[in-house]
């Protein structure tokens, strides 16, 4: 019998990787560090080809290049070619570990040829206002793909696939938004900017038969060559609500497979997060943008820490959160910069890992540490990941330890030997907390794994005792067995 182990994503990526195609063999080369430390899926950054050969894998050009044809300067991608892509996946697959590819199906930059087309200016802040009659542009909104020269698909674009864009190659301004004449933005979209679909670039245009068509075609292709698991969907509130909806149903029903799907709606009111999942009918997971403001908002000392799951999709919904702490996109330097402090980090990286809901993404750069904008690892991440993955488990409850500090346990099961803990962490001063695991965990001594409070403690008859936590700070308290067994081969 195979013994259910709780699952952890990991971002395997962040924005600021060298540019020397070696990203796909130095993620093989890491597939068995990471199945032992208990990662179960990562997620890895859009493979296909950019506008150029240092882009990050958002400014998409042709989907269906992977690294396998000369076009935009380059034969790879900023981490490889297609054969070390599927090489990377292969080793991900052998170590035990499920893949989730990032798609990106709102925008498509960096065309081949520029066509004239009418629009009109509709305001960048309120996009349902109309502020410019109509006027000839010039815009890239050919993609016809040379360098592919059909392979896989003959499938060309023009400005009839698109609804508008940001850049006129006559003035070259761009400081205003074009809504090509006839098209229309799509009303069932994010509210921000009075109406957010439009986000960059050539906005693909979600009403259109044949753009429908092709992109269910391109997924299945994509599907079929990678082998990949799972679909990390990008920026899904620039695009028709009900467009995903159809798109994962069309694939689970002609494939018979239930594929995993989680998407990227940025946006902290867990509202709309809660109403874009009422859309798609639970057709995916969302990730607890909520939670991570939450997060950033305690570690700058706007929020207490025993209000940080208050408004959350992991308190409201946590069967569709996926947790997480940092990101790529909140990165320094960033559009969306909000990176968590990082005294904070090691206590809302417990939030995720040690708790019974939502799936946590652990993200890279919190994991090995980021050189390039001076930010260090996480102090003990490792551990908390391999906590998760040993002893996480059994019943739990949640003790009350005031507005600034939190305490629960996990009572342990009998499928996972030395599973339970006791966690205890504060946003302010040193907390001692009675918590019981109860008496099946009688006279057990428990250490704190992560060596913040070196002294040990020893349950009473009834499994309870006064577990601590110093000042700022996390404690996860585990039986000696559990203890003993925490060391993290990176």
């Amino acid at each position: 019998m195979r013994i259910p182990t709780n699952d952890t994503m990991m971002q395997y990526f962040e924005w600021y990787l060298p540019n020397d195609g070696l990203w796909w063999k130095r993620c093989a080369a890491k597939a068995g560090n990471l199945a032992e430390l208990g990662v179960t899926q990562v997620w890895l950054p859009p493979a296909y080809k950019g506008t150029c050969q240092a882009d990050v894998g958002y400014g998409v050009y042709d989907m269906y290049d992977l690294g396998e044809f000369d076009q935009k300067g380059t034969v790879r991608t900023k981490y490889g070619t297609k054969a070390e892509y599927l090489e990377a996946i292969r080793a991900f697959h052998d170590a035990g570990i499920g893949v989730f590819a990032d798609i990106v199906l709102n925008h498509r930059m960096g065309g081949d040829a520029t066509e004239e087309v009418t629009a009109v200016t509709d305001s960048p802040e309120d996009r349902n206002r109309q502020i410019g009659g109509e006027q000839r542009v010039k815009v890239w909104s050919k993609f016809t793909f040379p360098g592919r020269k059909g392979r896989y698909s003959r499938f060309t674009w023009d400005h009839r696939h698109f609804t508008g864009t940001d850049w006129d190659e006559n003035t070259r301004v761009q400081d205003r938004i074009f809504r090509f004449t006839g098209k229309r933005w799509d009303p069932d979209v994010d509210p921000e900017h009075g109406n957010f679909d439009y986000l960059m670039g050539m906005n693909v245009d979600m009403d259109n038969p044949e753009v429908v068509r092709e992109t269910q075609k391109w997924l299945k292709w994509y599907l079929r060559q990678t082998g990949v698991d799972g679909l990390r969907l990008d920026a899904v509130k620039h695009i028709s609500f009900p467009f995903y909806r159809e798109l994962l149903s069309d694939l689970r029903r002609t494939t018979g497979r239930r594929w995993p799907a989680v998407g990227e709606y940025w946006s902290g009111d867990v509202e709309r997060l809660l109403y874009y999942l009422d859309m798609v009918e639970d057709e995916m997971s969302l990730f607890d943008v909520a939670l991570h403001y939450s997060f950033f908002d305690v570690s700058q000392g706007r929020r207490s820490l025993g209000h940080v799951f208050e408004d959350t999709l992991v308190e409201r919904r946590p069967e569709r959160a996926v947790t997480f702490v940092d990101n790529h996109d909140t990165q320094d330097g960033q559009s969306l910069e909000s990176f968590v402090e990082d005294w904070f980090k090691p206590l809302a990286y417990a939030l995720v890992l040690l708790r019974r809901e939502g799936v946590p993404c652990v993200f890279y750069s919190d994991y090995y540490g980021n050189p390039v904008r001076n930010t260090p690892m996480v102090p003990n991440l490792g551990k908390l990941i391999k906590l998760r993955h040993r002893y996480a488990y059994g019943e739990q409850a949640d003790f009350d330890a005031g507005e600034h500090a939190l305490g629960w346990v996990r009572r342990g099961d009998d499928l996972h030997p030395n599973s339970g803990m006791a966690v205890v962490m504060s946003d302010d001063a040193p907390v001692a907390l009675p918590m019981s695991l109860g008496a099946a965990h009688a006279g057990e001594v428990f250490h704190d794994a992560l060596g913040n409070c070196p002294e040990p403690v020893t349950l009473d008859e009834n499994g309870a005792a006064e577990f601590r936590a110093g000042g700022r700070s996390v404690s996860v308290w585990v039986r000696e067995g559990a203890f003993e067994d925490l060391v993290v081969n990176e």
